[in-house]
């Protein structure tokens, strides 16, 4: 058993070249326990490769390490306190649920059988029905019973709900936070649906051109970052405040964002609000797609 430290991820200077493109450049983050952290950025920012190297799974350059321990010599020993969810379900087609069960029970000392098979008696799954003659939420709902029944201090979600239905996502989510989450575990996930996650997450973290951006609590995020909607009259003085992005609505109203700058300040030029992570995104990501 690992010993409970601090940090349950802590990278340096972590870096990974494929060919001529950099996916992980010098790369800076740390991970407390007990968080829910979403890891959110284009599609190329180096998001997967990071959850790869969390897991042991590339070769890399830098200092990780990984409920203290560094994945790339002591992944088998990491992997009994990690679990990991991927957009692509690995399970084999011909595979019968109880098999699925039974294969996981013999392979990982920390899996509670018990509580899977609660898990599964609120799924249509029944014990005999194969992975082929399932939908894809299905296989996530058996995919997520797996999980859920190993006590793993860290769980990983690469894009867990690609493809599925909203109720599906939904239920994913809500599974996860009934069912799984304790102050004793912590959730590291990406995602596109960036709305769907926001209320569930405590921490942020975006990268992009691997390097991270911006870390921070969603509490602190909430505090730095505030929304302006300013009257055609407010325009010329909100933007001498120096917003870090803006954008046309009609009927002459514009939308401001600003980091740092005093909400009651703001107040005075229009109405103020909590930018959705969506929106500061979009803002702190712009020209990554020029």
């Amino acid at each position: 058993m690992s010993a409970v430290i601090g940090n349950v991820v802590s990278a340096h200077g972590l870096r990974k070249a494929y060919r001529n493109r950099l996916a992980l450049d010098n790369t800076e983050f740390e991970i407390p326990a007990g968080r829910i952290i979403g890891l959110i950025g284009p599609n190329g920012a180096g998001k997967t490769t990071a959850l790869k190297a969390i897991l042991g799974l590339i070769p890399f350059e830098g200092n990780l390490k990984v409920l203290g321990l560094d994945p790339r010599k002591q992944r088998d020993q990491l992997m009994n306190d990690v679990c990991f969810i991927a957009d692509v379900a690995v399970l084999p087609r011909w595979m019968r649920v109880r098999e699925a069960v039974d294969f996981v029970e013999g392979v990982h000392p920390r899996f509670d059988r018990a509580k899977c098979e609660r898990f599964l008696a609120n799924t249509q799954l029944n014990p005999n029905l194969r992975v082929r003659e399932m939908s894809k939420g299905m296989i996530v709902q058996l995919h997520l019973a797996l999980v859920m029944a190993i006590d793993a201090k860290l769980l990983v979600l690469d894009e867990p709900t690609l493809g599925l239905d909203i109720l599906y996502r939904k239920q994913f989510y809500q599974n996860l936070l009934e069912d799984y989450f304790d102050e004793q575990k912590t959730i590291l996930v990406t995602t596109h649906q960036v709305e769907e996650i926001e209320h569930i997450l405590t921490d942020v973290m975006f990268i992009r051109d691997g390097k991270v951006v911006l870390t921070a609590a969603m509490d602190d995020v909430a505090e730095r970052y505030t929304e302006l909607l300013a009257s055609a009259d407010n325009v010329a003085q909100a933007r001498a405040l120096l917003p870090i992005d803006e954008r046309a609505l009609p009927f002459g109203k514009t939308v401001m964002l600003f980091d740092g700058v005093s909400r009651t300040r703001l107040a005075a030029l229009g109405e103020t609000r909590t930018p959705g992570l969506a929106d500061l995104f979009v803002a702190i990501m712009k020209g990554t797609y020029a």
